[in-house]
């Protein structure tokens, strides 16, 4: 969690997006990110928000892809640093 942007990793939730994702809800807002190339998946978020989530996802996007494949194979994922 960072700037009251909550982010969740669901790996059992492949039915929906069928690829390596991430949940991010800020207030009322509701989005889905690929981890692959940080393309919005479904839902949004406000611009700013939108802006640091994309920004924190390019700076950690290693370590999101190590924890998916961590939590996918049924592995405690890391706790991945804040903006």
């Amino acid at each position: 969690m960072f700037y009251g942007i909550l982010v969740r990793m669901y790996v059992l939730d492949l039915q929906r997006h069928h690829l390596p994702h991430i949940h991010v809800e800020y207030a009322e807002h509701n989005a889905v990110y690929s981890l692959a190339d940080g393309d919005l998946l479904e839902g949004s978020l406000p611009s700013r928000q939108h802006k640091l989530v994309a920004a924190w996802m390019e700076l950690r996007q290693d370590e999101l892809m190590a924890d998916w494949k961590l939590a996918s194979t049924g592995q405690a994922p890391y706790k991945i640093a804040p903006l």
